[in-house]
C-alpha cells in the first residue's frame, strides 16, 4: 500500500486507495457496455472468412478488452491520470458504416488508416504540437466543454433508460408508453435512488445505484415483467431495444478467442491503397479523434478540478500520448480508434484523482477476458443511469463562463448546444472554435485572436466541407 501511495501520490491529491478503487469500479461499470456494443458495430463490417458471426463477435470483444486494457494501463502508469480508454463510440460507427460499408473500403485498409492516425498522434504528441493545438482552443470553449459533454451524456443515458424516445415530428419525445414499460420505470426509480445516495454523501453511490438497479431489473424479469416491445411503440415513435436483464449466456468457443486473423490485418490493408482516398479517411479519423479526446480531457479535467487558471490541463501531453498509443495498438490488434472516455467523469465524481483509478479499470478489463459473456451482465439502462447523474453534475461547470460578454457567450453557447444536437463532442468544439474569431472580429476585438486560432477555425471549416460535401465519397 505504501508503494501505491508513493507512486500515485494519494496524499498530494487528497485521496486514498479505497476511494480510487471505488472510482475505478464506477468508471468500469459505466463504460463496460462498450465490450458488447463495439463488437456488434464492427462485426457488421468485418468479415473474417473462416469464422462464424458469433465467433467474429467474440473475437472483437476480446480485441476490445485487450486494446482498452493496454491503453488504460499506459494512462495509469505513465500519465497517472484517472482517465479510462477504449474503442470510441461514434468512431467505430464511422469505421463500420461510413468507411467500410458506405464507401466500400476493405476493413483491413480502414484498420491501416487507424494505425497511421495513431502513429501521427504519437509523433505530434512527442514534439509537443498536439498540446500546442489544444491550447489554441479559446477559453470560453474550454469552459463550455464540460456542460456540452454533460448534455451529450444525458441524451445517451435517457435514451438507454427509455425515458425519451425518437419521434418523427419532434425528433425526441417523452416515452409515450412510459407507464407500461418496466425498463423506463425501473430506470427512473434507480436514477432517483442514485441521486439520493449521492446527496447523502454515500461513497460509491453511482456504482451502488447501478448494482441496485440491475438487481431490481433481474428480480422484475424473474416475476415475468418485460420491456414494452420496441416494435409495438405508437406510430411515429422509436424506442431503443432494451431488456430487463443483460446477456448472461455463457457460451465459450476457443475459436472466438483466437484473434490472429485480426492482429496485423492492417498490413494487408496497406498493400492496395489509393493515396488520396486513404488520406481523406485518415484525415477524418484524425480530426474526430483529436478533438473528441481534447474535449474529453478538458471536460473531465474540469470536473475533477485539474485545470489551471487558464483552463488548460497541466502536463496534457502525457494523457495525449496514452491516447495515441492506445489508438495505434487498437488498430494493430484489429479494432477502431481507441480514445479517452467521457464516462471517466463518473469515476472522477466518485473521488478518483490519480492513475490508480485507471489502473483498476485496466485490471477489470483484463479480468473480463475470462468471462467475456458476463461483460454484458449489467443491463444497459442500469449502467447509463450514471451518465444522467454525471450530466447533471457537469452542468455546474458553466458558471465559469462570462455569459455577460457576448464574445464569450456565443462560442460557449454553441459548444454546449451543438454537442447533444449533433451527437458529437467534436462538432460542438468545432462550432465554438469557428465562431470565436468571427464574433471577436464583429465586436472589434480582433487583437484577442491569434493566428493559430484563425488557422484552427479554417481547418475546421475545411473539415466540415470534406465531411459533408460528398468529396470523400467522390474519391472512392
Amino acid at each position: 500500500m505504501g508503494l501505491l501511495d508513493s507512486y500515485f501520490e494519494f496524499e498530494e491529491h487528497g485521496t486514498d486507495l479505497r476511494t480510487e478503487v471505488l472510482a475505478g469500479i464506477t468508471t468500469f461499470l459505466t463504460m463496460s457496455y462498450i465490450v458488447v456494443v463495439n463488437p456488434q458495430i464492427l462485426s457488421a463490417a468485418i468479415d473474417v472468412g473462416n469464422r462464424t458471426d458469433a465467433q467474429t463477435v467474440q473475437m472483437l470483444a476480446v480485441v476490445t478488452l485487450i486494446s482498452a486494457a493496454v491503453a488504460t494501463f499506459v494512462m495509469a502508469l505513465y500519465a497517472k491520470r484517472p482517465f479510462a480508454q477504449a474503442p470510441g463510440l461514434g468512431l467505430n460507427a464511422f469505421f463500420a458504416f461510413t468507411v467500410v460499408l458506405g464507401l466500400g473500403i476493405p476493413w483491413q485498409t480502414a484498420l491501416a488508416a487507424v494505425v497511421v492516425e495513431g502513429l501521427l498522434f504519437i509523433f505530434l504528441t512527442a514534439i509537443g504540437a498536439r498540446e500546442y493545438v489544444i491550447n489554441l482552443v479559446p477559453e470560453p470553449v474550454k469552459f463550455a466543454v464540460g456542460g456540452g459533454i454533460g448534455l451529450f451524456l444525458a441524451i445517451i443515458g435517457l435514451q438507454a433508460m427509455r425515458v425519451v424516445a425518437g419521434d418523427a415530428s419532434t425528433l425526441v419525445t417523452f416515452n409515450p408508453v412510459f407507464a407500461q414499460d418496466p425498463v423506463a420505470i425501473i430506470s427512473v426509480v434507480g436514477l432517483f435512488v442514485t441521486f439520493a445516495l449521492y446527496a447523502r454523501g454515500v461513497r460509491g453511490s453511482i456504482a451502488l445505484g447501478i448494482v441496485l438497479t440491475s438487481v431490481v431489473g433481474y428480480a422484475a424479469s424473474a416475476l415475468g415483467y418485460n420491456a414494452f416491445p420496441a416494435d409495438q411503440a405508437p406510430q411515429g415513435t422509436t424506442l431503443l431495444s432494451s431488456s430487463l436483464v443483460g446477456d448472461t449466456t455463457l457460451t465459450y468457443d476457443p475459436a472466438g478467442y483466437d484473434i490472429t486473423p485480426l492482429i496485423g490485418a492492417f498490413i494487408e490493408g496497406l498493400s492496395n491503397v489509393d493515396a488520396l482516398a486513404f488520406s481523406l479517411v485518415v484525415f477524418t479519423f484524425f480530426f474526430v479523434d483529436f478533438f473528441d479526446t481534447a474535449g474529453t480531457l478538458v471536460g473531465v479535467g474540469q470536473t475533477g478540478g485539474f485545470l489551471d487558471e487558464d483552463g488548460n490541463l497541466p502536463d496534457i501531453d502525457q494523457p495525449l500520448m496514452a491516447d495515441a498509443v492506445g489508438t495505434t495498438v487498437g488498430g494493430i490488434l484489429g479494432t477502431s480508434t481507441v480514445t479517452t472516455y467521457i464516462e471517466s467523469s463518473t469515476g472522477v465524481e466518485e473521488g478518483g484523482r490519480t492513475g490508480m483509478t485507471a489502473l483498476v479499470v485496466a485490471l477489470l478489463f483484463v479480468a473480463s477476458l475470462a468471462l467475456v459473456p458476463l461483460a454484458a451482465a449489467i443491463p444497459q439502462y442500469a449502467s447509463h443511469i450514471a451518465l444522467v447523474v454525471v450530466a447533471v453534475l457537469m452542468l455546474r461547470n458553466v458558471v465559469d463562463i462570462a455569459w455577460n460578454d457576448i464574445t464569450q457567450a456565443v462560442p460557449a453557447g454553441l459548444t454546449i448546444l451543438v454537442m447533444p444536437f449533433t451527437f458529437s463532442i467534436a462538432y460542438g468544439i468545432a462550432a465554438g472554435i469557428i465562431s470565436y474569431p468571427l464574433v471577436k472580429l464583429a465586436a472589434g476585438e480582433i487583437d484577442d485572436v491569434g493566428v493559430g486560432q484563425w488557422a484552427l477555425a479554417a481547418a475546421f471549416v475545411f473539415y466540415f466541407f470534406v465531411r459533408t460535401s460528398g468529396v470523400l465519397a467522390g474519391q472512392l
